[in-house]
């Protein structure tokens, strides 16, 4: 039995800037972003035949093929992602694959992204491929999406699902660079809240719109990607000089620089949010992912988590036990 999990992951600054080509029209870009005990799972055994068994936990579905062939030509939309993935590999014989997430759908966590990086991770193993570095995964997963979603992708949700820590990866017309940091025990750990509005979001739907504006030449548009990518810039130099009480008012700033590439990454939901944890002694909010509903980030002191807990509860946001993990051993 192949057993994989991978974690999802919150994004600290600089998202939107890693799609191709946005990052270009600033000049190359900076994003930051943080694994969380938020996990996808897979689990992948061979059937002992040429059968087919797929169950989808999140689906509460199952479906069984005479074997790949077959399966591959089924036309449920269901199993786009796993046909997708799986055309990917020389596969001749039966398998019983098993996938789930424990990321709320539309939750702005990368909770498909992660996915995908399980799926790879355990058919690599079960194909003997051998191991595949961060770079090479992420460029096959975010094709594999951009297939499925018929929208353009951005990279940066993979590599914590590779690595696990806090990323740090730099976007240039030369490459992508990663740099993995440990945050674990950190005051980033400590001031974590994680809360879920209750409303999912589409995020290819968000940054396509950025996309298109930027490429239409929005004035307005690529001086707030500008600003986001100064802010991630700042926040990097923050991170490693560890001024840890300078990361609320950088959280703040993407917010506002954010909210200017559209409002629509904000929210009724968001704002409300907002205002009654920041009314209950938190610091600063950052939305995750490309907003309009799913999870946010919440800056808060030790001292008025619980404080903040109640508010967020008292209103019908769901608090999650997330935490940052530490890097991945593999």
């Amino acid at each position: 039995m192949i057993h994989i999990k991978s974690p999802t992951r919150v994004d600290l600054a600089g998202g939107t800037l890693d799609m191709w080509p946005l990052y270009n029209f600033v000049g190359g870009a900076t994003t930051i972003n943080l694994a969380i005990d938020i996990w996808t799972e897979v689990e992948l055994e061979a059937s002992g035949s040429s059968e087919i068994f797929i169950e989808s936990e999140d689906l509460k579905l199952k479906w069984k093929f005479a074997d790949v062939s077959s399966f591959l030509k089924t036309l449920d939309p269901k199993l786009s992602l796993y046909q997708k993935i799986i055309s990917k590999y020389e596969i001749s014989k039966g398998f019983n694959l098993k996938t789930s997430s424990q990321s709320p759908i539309g939750g702005g966590l990368g909770g498909s992204s992660s996915l995908v990086i399980s799926m790879l991770k355990a058919f690599n193993e079960f194909t003997e491929q051998g191991h595949q570095d961060a770079h090479a995964m992420t460029h096959l997963a975010h094709n594999i999406e951009a297939e499925i979603l018929n929208t353009p992708t951005g990279t940066q949700d993979y590599y914590p699902a590779i690595s696990g820590g806090m990323n740090v990866i730099k976007f240039t017309s030369t490459g992508i660079n990663q740099k993995v940091i440990d945050v674990v025990g950190t005051p980033l750990e400590d001031h974590f809240l994680l809360v879920y509005t209750g409303k999912t979001h589409h995020s290819g739907l968000n940054n396509f719109e950025v996309l298109k504006s930027a490429v239409e030449g929005d004035f307005k548009v690529i001086t707030a990607l500008k600003k986001i990518k100064r802010i991630a810039e700042d926040m990097k130099i923050c991170l490693e000089n560890k001024n840890w009480s300078e990361l609320p008012l950088l959280f703040r700033q993407e917010y506002e620089a954010r909210i200017e590439l559209t409002p629509a990454f904000s929210s009724p939901e968001i704002e409300k949010l907002a205002k009654i944890s920041i009314g209950s002694g938190a610091l600063a909010i950052k939305i995750c992912g490309a907003g309009g509903g799913g999870c946010v980030l919440i800056w808060v002191p030790p001292a008025q988590r619980e404080k903040v807990m109640k508010a967020c509860q008292d209103e019908n946001f769901q608090c999650l036990s997330a935490k940052p993990i530490g890097p991945l051993n593999s």
